[in-house]
């Protein structure tokens, strides 16, 4: 919801209060000037809100006496999907509003529905936990958002300001392919004129947006999600890992974490095939996986959970790493301990997190 939006719902429960409110008074509570509240009292009268001019020393504006907002009229499934979806949203980072605006949403919901209805939501939302932790929200601005999602649907460039993550500033247009979530942060993908290709930016570095005139086209067949993950699996790191790992793309992807790591088929080349399949073993296709990282120690316990065959191009530190992962654990394998030795023994074992998903 953009701010003017919010404080013209915010003017209407003001009014729904009750008794006449000057114009003065409606200026101060809601921090925007007198010809704005002119403004937003058009936006209601717009919407066939029956709002009343009072004349007079003490006049302004009131509602038509009797009227109130009609209760929100949603079944028990539609309420619970509301509710959930406005909690889910905040847990996973993803509302572009502050924490304030989201619990103020869903009281607002709550306090129109049904009571009965109302109470049993109440208890559902006292009672439920949640497994996994909440993300930390990193907030874009909501007219950003917004005015970039219509940008891409109607086909239109953009002129944005941005902020690099090593804080260097600059002016660009982006022709908007589209928009996407991806772990509690937004990001918009699409062709820039600043390196003329196709870029992902991050909603939240972007500190102003304005339509231009003209239009686009998007490439047949773009993927907005799998150009920013490709994106972000390829922001510069300290190290450049290189793998070749015996198995299809498909089952390469699926074991590995989105926007960690780039898999391509190796090209068909019969002689080199031959050649790798005598010193590799036998067992099927090869691919090529490229990741970059800031720590090498953690690569292995990936390589591990890949549970394929692979082969190590560079760089060469990743051979001593993979063979310390693998010394600990056959340590922890063949150690017989009591239950806190046994503990200390597996934290030991155990290769550090790895870093947060980098951003473009």
């Amino acid at each position: 919801m953009t701010r003017p939006t919010a404080r013209v719902l915010a003017l209407l429960e003001i009014l729904q209060a009750g008794g006449t409110r000057t114009v003065a008074d409606l200026a101060d509570r809601l921090g925007v000037d007198e010809r704005t509240v002119r403004r937003y009292i058009g936006h209601l009268i717009d919407l066939d809100v029956p709002v009343r001019s009072v004349r007079g020393r003490y006049g302004g504006y009131r509602l038509a006496p009797g009227y109130r907002m009609p209760p929100l009229m949603l079944t028990d499934e539609e309420a619970l999907a509301v509710l959930l979806g406005l909690v889910a949203g905040r847990r996973a980072g993803l509302v572009t509003t502050s924490v304030a605006a989201a619990e103020s949403a869903a009281a607002k919901v709550r306090r129109v529905l049904p009571e009965a209805l109302g109470r049993r939501l109440d208890a559902l939302l006292a009672t439920a936990d949640f497994t996994a932790p909440a993300r930390p929200v990193v907030i874009p601005e909501t007219s950003v958002l917004l005015m970039l999602a219509e940008a891409a649907r109607d086909r239109r460039p953009v002129a944005v300001s941005y902020t690099a993550w090593k804080g260097r500033r600059s002016e660009r247009t982006v022709h908007p392919y589209g928009i996407v979530a991806h772990s509690g942060r937004w990001y918009v993908t699409g062709a820039d004129s600043a390196s003329g290709e196709v870029r992902t930016f991050r909603l939240d570095r972007i500190e102003d947006a304005t339509v231009l005139p003209g239009s686009f086209e998007v490439p047949v067949g773009f993927d907005p999600a799998a150009r920013v993950l490709a994106g972000l699996a390829g922001v510069p790191y300290l190290h450049e890992v290189s793998l070749r790992v015996q198995g299809t793309v498909e089952q390469v992807r699926h074991r590995l974490p989105p926007g960690l790591a780039t898999v391509r088929e190796l090209p068909a080349d019969p002689a080199a095939e031959a050649d790798r399949t005598s010193a590799e073993g036998e067992g099927g296709g090869w691919v090529r996986v490229q990741l970059r990282a800031e720590r090498l120690e953690w690569v292995p316990s990936v390589l591990a959970w890949l549970d394929l065959p692979f082969v190590i191009e560079y760089p060469d530190a990743l051979r001593d790493h993979v063979r310390a992962l693998a010394h600990r654990l056959a340590t922890c394998a063949d150690a017989v301990a009591g239950p806190a030795e046994g503990a200390e023994s597996a934290r030991a074992a155990a290769p550090p997190p790895p870093p947060p998903s980098p951003a473009e």
